[in-house]
């Protein structure tokens, strides 16, 4: 795993590294705006900062070691320092990134409280911060300023919905793997149980204990988390990607998707054809 800086070369043609701090010349908060298409994948890496990953426009899926993170336009992912994650991009993305010197996140109010990583909701006020920063007539001052707040709002802004804990142990997290290749898998947990040499009953134990999910919440997560891919593809409706995943209608589809993303399929639809 690579400790990387803040990319330096810009790894698409919109992407805009910039630093400040409060002295000329200082690193204390980092940006970067980045495009990337869809099925681009940014390896397993760390960063000597920590990041703040918002997706702007498009959706990502960030890795870490407790497990992956589904990020919308309305939810960024938290990642502190040294922390190693990758990222794949399941839909044409537009990103921004916030990079925190450590010891100067260790000087703002709440900042010490950010030490593991967690997906945000990005409500309005938050939103308007974090695209501020990336205003061209924002000076260092400012720029700092809306940094301190924006750390202040991430101290009350969690949100667990998208984020897909992963098991440790290695037969139940085999078939956390499968399931998130292959979210259509139809076959019940026995099923699958006996397919990695282990009993229903073991994995009906390990999934609750090791990921605080019951096996059936995790796997319905884990079909939410494939039908947005799907929708994220061309000529892909609503009700193909319904059935496809096994729900008896698109209503239950639709209801099961709301509790996981806050929206339905026809407004995550919307706004993908509305950019």
């Amino acid at each position: 795993m690579n400790i990387a800086k803040p990319p330096t070369k810009p790894p698409a043609p919109f992407s805009r590294p910039l630093s400040f701090g409060a002295r000329p010349g200082g690193r204390s908060v980092q940006i970067l705006a980045s495009r990337y298409p869809r099925g681009t994948r940014l390896d397993l890496h760390a960063h000597r900062e920590a990041q703040l990953v918002f997706a702007a426009e498009g959706l990502m899926q960030v890795e870490t070691p407790k497990g992956r993170w589904l990020v919308p336009p309305d939810r960024a992912v938290w990642v502190p320092a040294r922390l190693g994650h990758a990222i794949d991009v399941l839909a044409d993305i537009e990103m921004r990134s916030i990079y925190f010197q450590p010891r100067w996140l260790a000087t703002c109010y709440a900042g010490g409280e950010l030490k593991s990583e967690f997906v945000v909701r990005v409500h309005p006020l938050l939103r308007e911060l974090v695209l501020a920063l990336f205003d061209d007539q924002s000076d260092s001052e400012r720029v700092m300023l809306l940094a301190e707040v924006v750390v202040g709002e991430l101290a009350r802004a969690g949100d667990a919905t998208t984020f897909m804990p992963m098991p440790a142990d290695p037969k139940a997290r085999k078939i956390a793997e499968l399931l998130l290749q292959h979210p259509a898998d139809d076959r019940d947990l026995d099923a699958l149980a006996r397919a990695v040499g282990v009993s229903g009953r073991t994995v009906s134990r390990l999934f609750p204990l090791e990921t605080r999910l019951t096996f059936k919440v995790w796997r319905q997560r884990a079909r939410i988390i494939g039908a947005i891919e799907m929708l994220g593809r061309p000529r892909q409706s609503i009700k193909r990607v319904a059935t496809r995943l096994g729900f008896s209608s698109t209503a239950a589809f639709s209801f099961a998707f709301r509790q996981v993303t806050g929206q339905t399929p026809t407004a995550f639809l919307s706004r993908r054809v509305a950019r």
